[in-house]
């Protein structure tokens, strides 16, 4: 039997990720999930473990709805508050698409640039402020927030496990930072999948994920595959029109409750 045997979060975007045993999904996906930013203080540009591998170890979580708890190794924790509907907006941009965002202040942006050894801010989103997802996959109107491209990643478990098996050693799951983990299915059966029901929330499958460099980045220690797996032998079965495809973009349709164990169903 379908059912989800993996929730997780990523409060601040490519800072380490969280796992959850229940949660709220919104119009944005997982509740909390990507709405914090760390971005270059000159030019406003998004930072992620493609260009500082240290970003793995940085923690952030939620403090209650209005905060957010940042730490590090070597460094003070710092709670860090939502900004303010009139704090002022910082012009950002991720991959094509610029936005003005709420900044989240001097301490912030003076304790990340100390971590990351370059001048950095730290923003925050909201749903009226968040991007439209690619209208090739989606409906005028639904939006991500600083999630690449889309508000929710699946994998399914036995996808990993062959994987794993392909490279020789076990495979983290939080390698590919997924927000839900299907087990129960074959081996890259998300692939066919149109349409599922988690619970009493549907989800479209609108898209592969496409995969860059960081999967190759251990999420515990930061350290790079020196053999560059998995991504080596992604390539070698899953290529496709230049691109490596691991896992599958979601949208919800509609808000509603998740939590481990609930059955999956294929509804298309």
């Amino acid at each position: 039997m379908l059912h989800l045997s993996g929730l997780y979060r990523y409060p601040l975007k490519s800072a380490a990720g969280e796992a959850l045993s229940e949660t709220e999904v919104d119009a944005l996906g997982v509740l909390g999930d990507r709405r914090w930013m760390v971005v270059d203080a000159a030019n406003g540009r998004f930072i992620t473990q493609r260009l500082l591998p240290q970003m793995t170890q940085l923690k952030a979580r939620w403090s209650g709805a209005e905060h957010l708890l940042l730490s590090a190794p070597g460094m003070p924790e710092l709670l860090v508050g939502v900004p303010e509907a009139q704090a002022e907006l910082r012009a950002v941009t991720i991959w094509r698409d610029n936005l003005q965002v709420p900044d989240a202040g001097e301490a912030a942006a003076l304790w990340l640039s100390q971590l990351l050894g370059r001048a950095c801010r730290l923003v925050q989103v909201s749903a009226e402020r968040a991007r439209q997802v690619d209208i090739g996959y989606a409906e005028v109107g639904e939006r991500v927030a600083f999630a690449d491209g889309f508000p929710l990643l699946l994998i399914g478990q036995a996808s990993l496990d062959d994987l794993s098996a392909r490279v020789g050693r076990p495979l983290p799951m939080l390698r590919f930072r997924p927000n839900l983990v299907v087990a129960g299915s074959q081996a890259y059966a998300e692939d066919s999948w149109k349409r599922i029901r988690i619970g009493e929330l549907e989800f479209r499958v609108v898209k592969g994920c496409s995969r860059c460099i960081m999967t190759t980045l251990d999420p515990q220690t930061g350290e790079r595959s020196a053999d560059r797996e998995p991504l080596s032998t992604l390539k070698t079965y899953r290529e496709r029109d230049g691109e490596v495809y691991f896992g599958q973009n979601l949208i919800a349709c509609g808000s509603g409750r998740l939590a481990l164990d609930m059955p999956v169903e294929v509804l298309a």
